[in-house]
């Protein structure tokens, strides 16, 4: 007999400009980025119907309107979906807050945070049940990382239980990090400061500590990214397709490559290293395509590299170009005898015209 499922709410954070990322995201924000085949958002939202989400909040700030048109109403992912906007951007915690208007459970219920920049392949019902076992007010997703200087660093004691939050420093004393996936108690959310800037990470978390809050740390190793640069973009969406961070949401197998309706790959061609070939695009003869996000209408020339790179929708790299960790903007034309490396970006629309920019000696 089928259990009907307790409801559990989720609060999803999608307000940041993607920065970063630019200049992909100056057509759409970062969680609507094509990842493997659908909009990075649609690989959290499925992992959260499969972990027993039902009903989530999506707090948005930068282009909201597109995040409706995308997900409507949530059915086709089996959830409930609300959206809560915010005019200026209030932080983690006050974008938290905000939306917590729209959650319907309880003050004693648990709220898992997502945050939309976050691929992460951990067991959450596992985190939901170390917060209820240990009646904790927030419980945080921690992953260990070899370099834990660019993250918040969360030591905790044997029992797992938090002692410290410590925000990006030289010299960090656990790498252990603060992996951007949470469980709030309802009630904690509601004592955030309502319509003020705040950080759950430099105040909330230290303030709930110096109180004597329960704080747990769920530790696991899991797949975990943070897409927020340009390479680890193109590293998620390269996992996904090769199934080293399993998806429900890849619109097709697992393997080297994916290759979405319309699209054209010469026989001749090589693509392979988890290379997304969106729809309509073409890669012709004798290109080699690897480990890239090649983006709907795009077209590669004959010979043509491409290598750990992004080729925005309807971008055209010449035959026999050389493009290696780069970032294309939409529209743009980089034509023969070019040759782009080294985590260069280039904006919509422009043109390179024959042997423009080069990183090395023209044989």
């Amino acid at each position: 007999m089928h259990m009907p499922r307790e409801p559990l709410e989720a609060i999803l954070l999608v307000g940041g400009k993607g920065t970063r990322l630019r200049p992909l995201t100056l057509s759409a924000p970062k969680p609507l980025l094509p990842t493997a085949g659908v909009p990075f958002l649609a690989h959290q939202l499925t992992r959260a119907a499969e972990c027993g989400i039902t009903h989530v909040v999506l707090a948005t700030s930068y282009r909201a309107e597109m995040f409706a048109e995308a997900f409507g109403d949530g059915s086709s992912f089996g959830l409930s979906i609300d959206y809560v906007y915010e005019s200026t951007p209030l932080g983690t915690g006050g974008g938290i807050r905000n939306a917590a208007s729209r959650l319907q459970g309880g003050p004693d219920d648990p709220v898992v945070i997502l945050n939309g920049d976050i691929l992460s392949g951990h067991d959450l019902p596992a985190q939901v049940d170390l917060h209820r076992k240990k009646d904790a007010a927030v419980t945080l997703h921690l992953v260990e990382v070899e370099d834990p200087t660019r993250y918040g660093c969360v030591p905790s004691d044997s029992s797992g239980r938090v002692t410290a939050f410590l925000e990006k420093t030289p010299n960090p004393v656990t790498n252990r990090i603060n992996a951007g996936c949470y469980v709030f108690r309802r009630s904690v959310i509601d004592s955030i400061p309502a319509g003020e800037v705040v950080s759950v990470e430099r105040e909330t978390f230290p303030g709930l500590i110096a109180d004597g809050a329960v704080i747990m740390g769920y530790a696991e190793s899991a797949y975990w990214l943070d897409v927020g640069t340009p390479e680890a973009f193109v590293r998620g969406s390269c996992d996904v397709v090769l199934g080293h961070m399993p998806s429900p949401a890849l619109p097709g197998a697992p393997g080297e490559s994916l290759l979405l309706p319309g699209a054209s790959v010469d026989p001749d061609a090589v693509v392979s290293g988890g290379t997304v070939v969106g729809a309509g695009a073409s890669v012709s003869a004798g290109a080699t395509v690897h480990g890239s996000v090649v983006f709907d209408g795009a077209r590669v020339g004959q010979g043509a590299v491409v290598r750990d790179s992004i080729v925005g929708r309807d971008a055209v790299i010449d035959d026999g170009a050389v493009i290696d960790g780069v970032v294309i903007g939409d529209g743009a034309f980089i034509a023969s005898g070019n040759e782009l490396a080294r985590g260069l970006r280039v904006w919509p629309d422009v043109r390179l015209e024959e042997t423009s920019v080069r990183f090395s000696a023209d044989v």
